[in-house]
């Protein structure tokens, strides 16, 4: 009201040289505008405007990792990539919500309750994690990548279980009895540690589990006898936790012929640790890895892998999320599971003879 006095016209045209400036003559949006700076007001208050239109033109990102492991792995940044662009054109902003803090701590339960957002997009949280539940009590959009599977909730992945177990089979039909997987992590509880084959339970990652059930599947489906299949789990994916668990699964007596890693970055640690200790890849020992990165074809040697694309399901989330703010998700809607393909290179071959 100060800057309509100040100027002799209405509230309503003051509002509009901010939000209808076209309704305006140029020259009197500019002397309101004026007016306005010369009184300190700095404008209409951006959560204000968004609470009277119902509508935030922002989205969250629920990240169920720290931040700067969001810009530090590439398959994340492919998949922040494709749903940025996927969500451009609708003029809609990203926010990005970490749930763990720069010490991996948990601290994100205050963010997610007061982002102002239409709708939220999940990326990989363990099943029954309290951000869930929060999540979906903001009673907004939302629309899952990876884990948990909500009922009712739009789902974004691929068939993990498939996948994992045309990984296996590949390099149990090279011949390859003895297999053991560098492990994504289990559940929220993040520590590096060797499984006991016989003690695994059931991890609360979805991802996690379906990739181990695919890799045992194939394992047991050997006769007359299943094949050898070692677990170890890291904290983090990244290439040094790779290398520490493939030194920790090489020690093993008898050895691993060939190591599953969940992730390419995983691998790439892995063909380190096996030049460390002389393993001639894939003379002495094989090694497939999972995404197909730009580390997977640039490795030495180059990767065998599981492609899958993060930038198309990023755009996939985006286009479900936007859709879904418009009450535009149908029943029969809820399921995109993304295609994969194993991609065989030069790190996988036949086991070395006994």
């Amino acid at each position: 009201m100060t800057v309509a006095r100040a100027v002799g016209v209405s509230a309503t045209t003051v509002s509009n040289a901010y939000n209808r400036p076209g309704k305006l003559a140029p020259a009197l949006r500019e002397r309101i505008l004026r007016a306005a700076r010369e009184l300190g007001y700095p404008g209409p208050n951006p959560a204000a405007r968004s609470l009277r239109r119902g509508r935030t033109g922002s989205i969250g990102v629920l990240f169920g990792e720290a931040l700067t492991y969001v810009f530090q792995d590439p398959m994340a940044v492919e998949f922040l990539r494709g749903l940025a662009e996927g969500t451009a054109r609708h003029n809609t902003v990203l926010q990005i919500i970490a749930a763990l803090d720069a010490d991996g701590q948990e601290g994100a339960a205050s963010l997610l309750a007061n982002a102002i957002v239409d709708g939220l997009v999940v990326w990989s949280l363990p099943e029954r994690h309290p951000l869930v539940r929060l999540a979906r009590e903001r009673n907004v959009p939302l629309v899952i990548h990876g884990s948990p599977r909500l009922n009712g909730v739009p789902f974004v992945g691929i068939d993990d279980r498939a996948a994992a177990q045309a990984a296996a089979e590949h390099l149990l039909q090279l011949g390859h009895r003895s297999l053991a997987v560098i492990s994504h992590p289990f559940g929220p509880a993040r520590h590096a540690r060797h499984r006991d084959p016989g003690k695994l339970g059931r991890p609360s990652y979805r991802v996690t589990r379906e990739r181990l059930a695919g890799y045992r599947a194939a394992a047991s489906a050997i006769n007359p006898f299943p094949a050898a299949l070692d677990t170890y789990e890291v904290a983090v994916n990244n290439p040094d936790e790779g290398h520490r668990a493939a030194r920790a699964l090489l020690r093993a007596t008898p050895r691993p012929t060939a190591l599953l890693a969940m992730s390419d970055q995983l691998a790439v640690g892995a063909l380190a640790a096996a030049r460390e200790l002389d393993l001639r890849v894939p003379h002495d020992l094989s090694v497939v890895g999972w995404d197909d990165s730009a580390a997977a074809r640039t490795s030495d040697p180059p990767l065998t892998t599981v492609r899958q694309s993060l930038y198309e399901q990023g755009r996939t989330c985006a286009g479900l999320l936007i859709a879904a703010t418009h009450g535009e998700v149908a029943a029969h809607d809820l399921l995109h599971l993304a295609p994969w393909q194993l991609v065989t290179r030069e790190s996988t071959g036949s086991p070395p003879p006994k």
